[in-house]
């Protein structure tokens, strides 16, 4: 018999799930992963197992009740299903936002639950999500713990001149300022790092988060200085539906001029814009590689053009630059996309290696490059485990069974 932890990362309409097998009380193998989508409208579970293929899937039709409590209900059926005679201990949670207080995991509870609860206003779109499956658990398993796992946490290290807005002092009182995110990526690639080149983590470096949402974060010696994202994850680097960095005045224009309210303006700025608003095809790198529409290609343009002025400027921060990683969907995937990030970092001595590029090899700078670029995977789902076993241990046990919430 064995103990599992299951990870577990929702939105707005879907969760995405990680169930990790534990051995002598560390996360040792990813067993079982997937997601339930279409929440809200016709929700889909599929599992995978660690090769690939589908071990299992369910279609919820409109009449079924498909609110999270329904649908993690089943998902956590399935689980215990799935494991056997093997035991689910804990569920870990990412959590978008921590606030100024959460600097680290921690483990759910009400308290800390109401605490979550009043950061919402800091992230709106995100915080409902991460913790409504939260509290669908407690409902179901009130004895199985709960461990959240903050994105901001990794960017707690950063110096107060880096998070501070040119604002009114009592803006920054009231918790507006920069805070990071895509911290629990950016604490994978800085382990992965210290793993595989000790040498260059100690130095400086900037990881490229590259997915459907983006982000870049510069390192010293493993921790953060600097990042692209601010105050909410809509800040830095275009993305996918997102518009990153924008002229404060546009957002005055659409309120005085084009008489939008809050609503309409949020909806163009999260989820209409990026590679979706400039292309007018798609939000999917894949789509706009293929595409020979001209459009397509300025939205390509754009997001890379965005990741070298931004990485540039963190070079800045850093006062130099050892190392440049790129990770996520688009920068483990898009080889197209990473030597056009690397030609317009030429003169930061960023230079790839055009076949190992190609063949999405680990290290891909060329021989002659000042900087050493990688191609990283992330993992997530393996940091949030492994803080959730961190935070049940040092609560002074040396069994996660019989653990309360």
């Amino acid at each position: 018999m064995a103990d599992a932890v299951l990870a577990l990362n929702a939105g707005s309409s879907s969760i995405k799930f990680a169930l990790f097998e534990i051995q002598s009380g560390a996360a040792s193998i990813c067993i079982a992963k997937g997601q339930v989508d279409g929440i809200g409208t016709a929700p889909h579970f599929v599992a995978k197992d660690a090769k690939g293929p589908v071990i299992g899937e369910r279609h919820w039709d409109g009449g079924a009740k498909t609110d999270h409590e329904a649908l993690l209900g089943g998902l956590l059926a399935w689980v215990d299903a799935h494991l056997g005679a093997d035991t689910l201990v804990a569920v870990g949670h990412r959590v978008v936002h921590g606030g100024r207080d959460f600097t680290g995991p921690v483990r759910l509870n009400a308290e800390v639950l109401t605490a979550l609860d009043a950061l919402t206003p800091l992230a709106p779109l995100h915080q409902p999500h991460s913790l409504s499956p939260v509290r669908a658990i407690m409902s179901l398993r009130p004895g199985l713990p709960q461990v959240a796992c903050f994105d901001t946490a990794f960017h707690h290290t950063l110096s107060a001149v880096v998070t501070r807005f040119a604002l009114p002092r009592t803006y920054g009182e009231e918790g507006v300022r920069r805070y990071g995110f895509h911290g629990l990526s950016y604490e994978y690639i800085a382990g992965a790092l210290r793993e595989t080149a000790p040498g260059l983590a100690a130095g400086k470096v900037i990881v490229a988060h590259l997915g459907n949402g983006a982000s870049l974060c510069a390192m010293a010696n493993g921790r953060s200085v600097d990042t692209t994202m601010g105050f909410t994850a809509l800040d830095g680097l275009m993305m996918g539906t997102r518009c990153g960095t924008i002229d404060p005045g546009v957002i005055l224009y659409m309120l005085q001029e084009q008489h939008l309210g809050a609503a309409e303006i949020e909806d163009i700025l999260y989820k209409r814009s990026g590679l979706l608003g400039v292309s007018g095809i798609s939000s999917d790198m894949r789509v706009l590689l293929g595409s020979a529409d001209i459009h397509a290609r300025e939205a390509v343009e754009l997001f890379v053009f965005r990741i070298a002025r931004e990485a540039a400027a963190l070079a800045g921060t850093l006062g130099g630059l050892d190392g440049f990683v790129f990770t996520a969907g688009i920068g483990e995937h898009a080889a197209e996309v990473r030597e056009a990030v690397c030609k317009r970092l030429a003169w930061l001595g960023v230079i790839a290696d055009p076949d190992a590029n190609g063949r999405h090899a680990e290290r891909i700078s060329a021989p002659g490059s000042r900087v050493d670029v990688r191609v990283i995977p992330t993992n997530e789902e393996a940091m949030i485990v492994r803080h959730t076993l961190e935070v049940l241990k040092a609560a002074g046990s040396t069994s996660l069974e019989g653990k309360s919430s």
